[in-house]
């Protein structure tokens, strides 16, 4: 991965990364915000929504890659409508 990407772009490639694994189950992910602070919100779409496994999605497949991949994120938050 090009640290010359800017952050957005950067973010985007990974989650793009993990989108089958979650559509697979009925899912999506929508990249909402990159704090200044390195906090990625995103929104849950589709079973992902209520489903008990989103949490560990979210921490153990989402963040992890993202801050394993770019080490200015700090943490991920699923943010609801």
């Amino acid at each position: 991965m090009q640290a010359t990407l800017p952050l957005r772009e950067r973010v985007l490639r990974i989650l793009n990364l993990i989108r089958p694994a979650v559509q697979s189950d009925g899912g999506d992910v929508e990249l909402i915000d990159i704090s200044d602070e390195g906090v990625v919100r995103i929104r849950l779409h589709g079973s992902c929504v209520g489903c008990p496994s989103s949490s560990v999605t979210l921490k153990l497949g989402i963040e992890r890659n993202l801050k394993e991949h770019i080490p200015e994120i700090t943490s991920v938050e699923a943010i609801e409508d």
